[in-house]
């Protein structure tokens, strides 16, 4: 039986007929890589997620981190699966040889972490957050930090959290007020609160290693006065032991919905005014570092939202298949025998759905994952330049966009089970929990929509917009003289055009009256997002295709992706037309409603 986490030949399909992440093998930095290593990641990372997370998914859920004012404490299930994960090596998965790590491709790597996210995404968190944690500091930390603290990270031995929201702040991270006083010997005393810190306090390794936002005294007002921290649970000496413990507090566990298995935290720094914390890079920067690990956890929070669909269309799958229901519209006999609920026309509209949904969202994930590897490690500047553009203009669609429509698969798996799937007894519902949040997590909708428009689409006069739109048409071309997929093509055609003339607009419209503009970027996301997943669908149609007449794979495979496509297309790709026409009308109704009204 295939994993009903992500299907094998899923994976396969997208790494090799679909990202050709073989090609990679050209840069020498995957030199000594080959399919037969990624395959063996992709063997271990089956196992470890069947074995060590899907087991205990249920339970974490239903016995969720306690606190009783001294110790979290969380099921044993949790800690025995992130060691399985450590000592697999994919905590360090990406990073050089020398440092313990694989120089695996970001590509395949993220092939495997969907896996983990589809198993048991409240465990993962853990390690989700760690790597990120890691790579900030590798990125922008000093070389005595890196040695002090990244040798233990990538071993897994000290976890890593961020903390930037505030009670009174939320997401405007302009209004933090966490304080941090400089000392004569090269550290900070910090005192403040931050609230929503996943993985903030826990027992599941030997260190936590936050890293915080926070205001040194006199710091200009906003997002420019800001300055980053690591500010560790436990300090660590110049030979890497731990010391005594930090002056930061656990004020109690958020309980949320989803992600159960997470700790969600409030942590007071300073109460005792001893709360010791490091500065990364130059002061007042602080936010542009902590990007590096936000969009990092952007694009890990769409391939949560990718994994956790999937995973809930294989079980719907199952579901339908096995579960009798009812007979076929000329099966008049109640005597007969009843039909699998796969039989009738409206449980396959709800399956196709969200095979469409889950799909192509994880396939836009691991595009992106590619884009990753040829920016850091391209053969020459150019290459890993324009693929910095298009992973720039695409990190709020991979954030958002799976995390709506992934949301949207849920929801119809659940549908699918009837009843029974809005109990406890069956896991669709616990996956709709979990995604739940992710629409929320790492910036709303609405932020990433801000971000898109009033950002990344005007920035270097349009060059992202440009490279991307460039992609999408060079596709486009080569479909065009592709028979089973040339109206899809023209159909693709059409729509950037009006993606591009709504895009004028508002840009346009920025320069005179951002808050008109603005109030329209959520749309204009939702318009954005359809085009670049129905481009990644016409993609996947042209590798299915290649696929088939090779015939390197299952038929079955190859043409439920063309009909997957194809549904794509005549059922959601329209919908970008009805978007267009409404942003390039200037909508004011946002603007004109009056509190009052509401």
């Amino acid at each position: 039986m295939d994993s009903l986490l992500i299907r094998r030949s899923e994976l396969s399909f997208l790494l090799y007929d679909f990202l050709q992440v073989e090609e990679l093998g050209r840069l020498p930095r995957f030199a000594e890589h080959s399919r037969a290593t990624y395959d063996a990641a992709l063997d271990v990372a089956y196992a470890v997620a069947e074995e060590r997370f899907a087991t205990h998914a249920k339970a974490s859920d239903e016995h969720e981190p306690t606190f009783e004012g001294e110790r979290v404490h969380v099921i044993p299930e949790v800690k025995e699966a992130l060691d399985a994960f450590r000592r697999a090596g994919f905590m360090a998965a990406t990073h050089d040889y020398d440092a313990g790590g694989m120089q695996l491709p970001a590509t395949v790597e993220q092939a495997c972490m969907a896996l983990f996210s589809a198993a048991n995404i409240g465990t993962v968190a853990y390690a989700f957050l760690t790597r990120a944690a890691a790579n900030l500091i590798a990125a922008h930390g000093s070389r005595e930090q890196q040695a002090r603290y990244l040798p233990a990270m990538l071993e897994g031995r000290f976890f890593g959290t961020m903390a930037l929201s505030e009670p009174q702040a939320g997401s405007s991270l302009a209004d933090i007020r966490m304080v941090a006083e400089p000392q004569t010997d090269g550290s900070y005393r910090l005192r403040g609160n931050k609230i929503f810190i996943s993985g903030g306090d826990h027992e599941l390794a030997d260190n936590i290693i936050h890293l915080v936002l926070a205001r040194i005294s006199g710091a200009p007002a906003g997002v420019k006065g800001i300055s980053l921290f690591i500010v560790p649970k436990f300090l660590v000496e110049d030979d890497g032991r731990i010391g005594a413990r930090n002056d930061v507090a656990l004020a109690g566990l958020i309980h949320k919905m989803g992600y159960r298995g997470t700790t969600s935290t409030m942590l007071n720094f300073g109460e005792r005014d001893r709360c010791i914390g490091f500065r990364v890079g130059e002061a007042n920067q602080g936010l542009a570092y902590m990007f590096h690990m936000m969009n990092e956890a952007r694009i890990q929070v769409g391939l949560g939202a990718a994994a956790l669909a999937y995973t809930g269309y294989l079980h719907a799958l199952v579901y339908a298949a096995n579960r009798a229901q009812g007979r076929g519209l000329r099966g008049k006999d109640p005597a007969a025998p009843q039909v699998p609920i796969i039989d009738h026309a409206d449980v396959r509209r709800m399956l196709l759905a969200q095979k469409a949904y889950a799909e192509g969202a994880l396939a836009l994930c691991l595009y992106a994952a590619r884009l990753l590897d040829v920016q850091r490690h391209g053969g020459d500047a150019s290459e890993r330049a324009r693929a910095g553009l298009l992973l720039d203009i695409l990190t709020p669609v991979v954030k958002s966009w799976p995390s709506q429509y992934g949301l949207e698969a849920n929801a119809l798996a659940i549908q699918v089970h009837g009843g029974y799937g809005y109990t406890r007894e069956y896991p669709v519902e616990r996956f709709y929990r979990d995604n739940r949040l992710n629409p929320i997590h790492e910036g709303t909708h609405g932020i990433q929509a801000l971000d898109l428009l009033g950002r990344k689409v005007p920035m270097a006069d349009g060059a992202a917009l440009n490279a991307l739109l460039t992609e999408i048409r060079g596709t486009i071309t080569a479909c065009r003289a592709i028979a089973p997929l040339h109206a899809h093509a023209d159909a693709l055609e059409a729509a950037v055009r009006l993606v591009d003339e709504s895009t004028q607009v508002l840009v346009a419209t920025l320069r005179a009256d951002a808050s008109l503009a603005l109030a329209n970027a959520t749309v204009y996301l939702e318009m954005f997002g359809h085009l670049v997943v129905a481009w990644i669908w016409l993609s996947l149609g042209e590798a299915a295709l290649r696929g088939s007449s090779a015939a390197t794979g299952s038929r079955d495979l190859y043409e439920g992706k063309l009909l997957a496509c194809d549904w794509f297309f005549r059922c959601e790709l329209p919908k970008v037309a009805v978007q267009a026409k409404l942003l390039r009308s200037l909508d004011r109704s946002l603007l004109d409603l009056r509190v009052e009204c509401l």
